[in-house]
Order: C-alpha cells, then structure tokens, then sequence
C-alpha cells in the first residue's frame, strides 16, 4: 500500500521548502531511494506548474567510480554537472543508502580529487538555486538510531513533517539577536571556545535548506576563535566514524586535532587544504523531536539544545572568506543529560543546558 506520509512530504518539499513556482526548472537527484518518493516529487513539481528534471545514483556504483577516480575524468564530469545546475532555478535530494560506510575504503586522495572538482557544482546549487536535501529511512539509519526499522520511520516521518513555519518567528528573534552580536563564549565539559561573529549575518534554517531543519547559522570571524572543544555527539566523514573528538585553536587555525585511535585519520581530513583547519559556521539546534545522536548529520546538527561549529567551508550568506573542499560539522550537545553547557552573547548568557533564557526565544525549547 502507499504511505500517503511519502505525498505529505513531497508536497511539503515542493510547496514549502523550494516554493516552486510555475515554468521553474527543478532537479531531483536521489540516491538509493524507492521510486515511490521520486514519483511523488514529478507529480507534485508538475502540479506546481514547474519542470521536473531526475538523475538516479547508486551509492556502490559511486563507490566503483571515485575507486578510480582520474583527474581529466572528473574534471569533464563537473563540467557537465555544472552546465546541468546552471539551467536549474532548485535542487531537491533525496539521499538513501544501506552502508553509510559504503565510501570509508576510497582512498583519501581520490577522495580529495572528487570533492575538489565537485565544489564547483555545489557552491553554485547552494549560491544560486532554491534547494533542499533530505536523507530517507532505511534499516541501516533505524540501526544506528538503535530503534526498529518501523519505530524510526515513524520518528522519520514525524521529524521531517514538523510545522517548521510555526517556529520561523522566534528563529527571526535569534537571527536578529546574532546579526547584533559581536563576542561569542561557548562554555561546558571540555570545552571553552572564543570567537566574534561580528558583521557575519545569521540564517535562518526553517525547513527550506534541509529536511530535518531547525537551526540558525553564521560563522565566526575567521582569525577570531581561541580556546578549545570537544563534540560529545559521535560523526562519520567520508565514510570514517569518529568519536570524542577534541580541537585546540590559535587565532583561528585548528592548531592540534585529536580523536584517540583516529587522530592520524582526523588530521588528514584537516590538513585537505589550509582553509580545513578554520572553521567556516557556528550554528544553534533546536529541533524539538530530535534528542539523540545518530551519526547521521542532517539530523545531528539540529538536536536540541545543541551547537555545530564546522571546520571548512563557509556557505551562504554567512560567508567569512574560508574556502576548503570540508565541511564537518560537528556537534556539542549542551543539554544536562548530556554534561550542561552555557552560550554566551556579548557577555549575557543567552542558553544554559540548552534552553534559550530571552523569552522571544522560549518556543525554540520545544
């Protein structure tokens, strides 16, 4: 039988989060997903009046390429993806798979080859197109959120068709309260981090960036951060799981990088170009339904009552400058159950053990 939830969620993707509009050009690109939610997509963009444009990925076939991942081949690639996201005016993913490992033996230097041809693609979807991107439910992510496969599609469900609208203006509150802030404190268990965000501009995330949404991003100036974090939420970047990783920095720059048995790993991702050991965003999550970590970052960075601060790339308008093929982002959660912790703005406190204390802010608190 159709899960009418597939329908509710294509049309909240085409009509909300992309708002397309009639003789709009769209691309829908979905990897390792069933038809049902692409169907769903084509018909709810032609509904619209828009242009559905599909591509379909195979995570195993994707691995075999970058295997063998060759300079000029991939340089036409981008080329040829670039000229396709060019014509488009928004991008729609959907991203399933059953390994979120599947990519963990590709040789980090193909690896690196990969994403430096690809930014250009990427930068251009996220500059220039309306765009959305999701993961899909599989037994592989219900296992890594230790619930049964039926038990984390419902939480999926319910996660992703969150009245995100209802919470736009107390996102509003924090935007306006950072786009005015310029010294930030980030204070908790193994962590005591300083930085300004001063004249970076704070974005809103209601449901219209990624699915699940529910964060405000900026970034901090990019010579400005000093002291030191450690993430308490597990990760996995390109293919490789990491735990308790720890930062230090100096004027900016990730000076020392560790993560037990994967430290050597961790510097290797960090030292992929100069701009890897910056950081390009910070970010408060606050998405009411999402409490736990997964390994799965489009739902980690936007647990409640915690906070992502990304070594990499800069997006979007919150732009300081750093360029870098990365984009880590990696997650502190701030609640009690979890260690407490304080942010600070321009020396008030403004979220302890992850509640917001301004009352414009309290219905960000779930």
């Amino acid at each position: 039988m159709h899960d009418s939830r597939i329908d509710a969620l294509a049309r909240q993707l085409v009509r909300y989060s992309t708002a397309l509009k009639k003789g709009e050009k769209v691309l829908i690109d979905l990897y390792d997903v069933p038809d049902s939610i692409g169907i769903a997509l084509v018909r709810e963009a032609r509904a619209k009046g828009a242009f559905p444009f599909v591509r379909i990925h195979q995570s195993r076939l994707t691995r075999e390429m970058m295997q063998g991942a060759a300079d000029d081949q991939y340089e036409i690639a981008a080329k040829l993806l670039l000229a396709e996201m060019k014509e488009m005016d928004a991008y729609i993913a959907v991203r399933g798979g059953q390994n979120i490992s599947e990519t963990s033996d590709v040789p980090a230097a193909k690896m690196q080859l990969v994403m430096k041809h690809m930014r250009p693609v990427m930068d251009h979807r996220v500059r220039k197109t309306k765009w959305c991107v999701l993961r899909w439910p599989s037994p592989s992510m219900a296992q890594q959120a230790s619930m049964s496969t039926e038990a984390f599609e419902d939480f999926y469900f319910d996660v992703c068709l969150l009245d995100y609208k209802a919470l736009v203006p107390a996102m509003n509150a924090l935007k306006k309260l950072m786009d005015k802030t310029d010294r930030v404190e980030l204070i908790g268990p193994g962590t005591d981090l300083r930085f300004s965000i001063k004249d970076i501009p704070a974005i809103v995330c209601g449901g219209n960036y990624n699915i699940p949404d529910g964060e405000v991003f900026t970034a901090p100036v990019r010579d400005s951060v000093e002291g030191y974090i450690t993430y308490n939420a597990p990760t996995i970047y390109q293919g490789i799981a990491f735990d308790g990783i720890r930062l230090e920095f100096e004027k900016g720059k990730i000076v020392k990088g560790e993560a037990g048995a994967k430290t050597k790993a961790l510097n290797k991702i960090l030292d992929s170009d100069e701009g890897a050991r910056y950081i390009g965003e910070f970010a408060l999550g606050f998405h009411p339904k999402i409490k736990e970590p997964m390994r799965d970052i489009l739902f980690d960075e936007k647990i409640a009552g915690s906070f992502h601060f990304t070594p990499g790339q800069a997006y979007e308008d919150a732009d300081n400058g750093n360029r870098s093929q990365v984009h880590w982002d990696m997650v502190n959660i701030q609640r009690k159950d979890y260690g407490g912790g304080e942010v600070w703005f321009d020396g008030k406190l403004i979220r302890k053990d992850g509640v917001f204390l301004p009352k414009a802010l309290a219905k960000l608190n779930g």
